[in-house]
C-alpha cells in the first residue's frame, strides 16, 4: 500500500538528535599559497565571521596536514586543511518514508515535506541519505534531488551499475518527472513553457542563491493547469521539468509572475525577496511553507529495459482529485 505525503509542509515527527560531528577538507591551490589559515577560512567561508574562524583555531579545530594549526602558519599549494566541527544538535525533522517501489537495483521513495535530501548546513544524520544508507546499506544514492520542502517520489540507485546508467539517462533527459505545485493567483493560459535561465547570485546570509540570471543556465519548465481556485486566489498546476536545476520550479513559477502559495524565499520576478535591514532571520532555500510535490517519475529500469512509471499520491491540498 502507498502512503500519501504529508498534509502540512510545517509537520514533523522525530527527536532531536546529537550526531557525531563532520569533517570538512579543503585542498589549498596556488592561488591561496602564502595565506594564513584565518584569512583562508574567512575568505573561503564568509558566512561565519573572522571571530569564529578564530575562535575554532584556538580550540584545536582546524589542523593542516594533520597536524593541529595554532594560526601562525601559512599556507602553500598541496596543503590539507581540515576543519572538524564538533557533534551538534540537528533540527528536528520527520524521520521516515514510505518505499514505491524497490528492487535490487532501484530504489523509489516518497520523501516527506521537512526533511533534507542530502547534508548541509545543521542536517547531517537527519538526512534521507542517512536514514536510506542505515537501511538499505551504503551504495544507495539519489539520482536528482528535491527540496526539503518538496514531498514525493525520488530516485535512488542501489548499486554503481545502477547508479551509471541512471546518472546517463538523466542526463540525456530521459527520466520524466512531474510535479504538482500551488502557485499564488489565477493562473492563464491553460498551458505553457517557462525558459527563464537560473544561475547563482549574491544573496546576503549566504554566498549566493540559485535564481533568475539573464547568463545562467538554460532551463524549462512546462506548465498546465489542473484547477484554477478562485476563492483562495491560487492555482493548482502540473509541472514538468526536463531540466532539473536548484529550486527550478519555485525560480519559475516566480518569474512568471505565481510564486507557489507560501514561499518564503522566491518572490515575482525569480528572485529572492528583499533582506529587511531589520531582519534578524532573512529567508533560507530550505525553510518551509510552500506547496510542491514530486508526482509522478518515469524512467527505464536499468537491469530490464523496462518503461517504469511512479506515482507518489500527493497531499491533500495538491491533490487534482481532492
Amino acid at each position: 500500500m502507498l502512503e500519501s505525503g504529508l498534509e502540512s509542509p510545517e509537520q514533523t515527527g522525530s527527536q532531536p538528535v546529537i550526531n557525531n560531528g563532520y569533517s570538512y577538507t579543503d585542498r589549498i591551490s596556488s592561488a591561496d599559497q602564502g595565506r594564513s589559515v584565518e584569512d583562508f577560512y574567512v575568505s573561503r567561508y564568509p558566512h561565519f565571521s573572522r571571530q569564529e574562524w578564530r575562535e575554532r583555531i584556538r580550540d584545536g579545530q582546524i589542523s593542516i596536514n594533520g597536524r593541529p594549526d595554532a594560526g601562525e602558519e601559512t599556507l602553500s599549494a598541496g596543503d590539507i586543511l581540515t576543519y572538524r566541527r564538533p557533534p551538534w544538535e540537528e533540527p528536528d525533522v520527520p524521520n521516515d518514508f514510505a518505499v514505491l517501489y524497490e528492487d535490487r537495483s532501484v530504489l523509489v521513495l516518497d520523501k516527506p515535506s521537512g526533511l533534507p535530501v542530502l547534508p548541509g548546513g545543521n542536517f547531517l544524520e537527519h538526512t534521507l541519505l542517512h536514514l536510506v544508507r542505515i537501511r538499505y546499506g551504503k551504495e544507495c544514492s539519489p539520482l536528482h534531488r528535491l527540496g526539503r520542502g518538496t514531498s514525493g517520489a525520488i530516485l535512488f540507485a542501489r548499486n554503481e551499475k545502477s547508479a551509471r546508467l541512471l546518472s546517463k539517462a538523466m542526463a540525456e533527459r530521459r527520466i520524466r518527472k512531474v510535479y504538482l505545485a500551488l502557485a499564488s493567483g489565477i493562473v492563464t493560459p491553460d498551458a505553457f513553457a517557462i525558459d527563464a535561465p537560473i544561475g547563482p547570485i549574491p544573496y546576503g546570509p549566504l554566498k549566493t542563491i540559485h535564481a533568475f540570471h539573464p547568463e545562467g543556465r538554460p532551463s524549462e519548465s512546462r506548465i498546465r493547469v489542473l484547477e484554477r481556485r478562485e476563492a483562495e486566489n491560487a492555482t493548482l498546476l502540473e509541472v514538468t521539468i526536463p531540466t532539473g536545476r536548484p529550486h527550478q520550479i519555485r525560480i519559475h513559477l516566480s518569474h512568471a509572475g505565481h510564486p507557489l502559495v507560501g514561499d518564503p524565499l522566491y518572490t515575482i520576478g525569480g528572485l529572492p525577496r528583499p533582506i529587511s535591514d531589520a531582519s534578524e532571520n532573512p529567508a533560507l532555500p530550505g525553510d518551509l511553507g510552500y506547496h510542491l510535490h514530486s508526482w509522478k517519475i518515469r524512467f527505464v529500469h536499468p537491469d530490464t529495459g523496462r518503461e517504469m512509471e511512479i506515482v507518489s499520491p500527493p497531499p491533500p491540498i495538491l491533490d487534482p482529485a481532492r
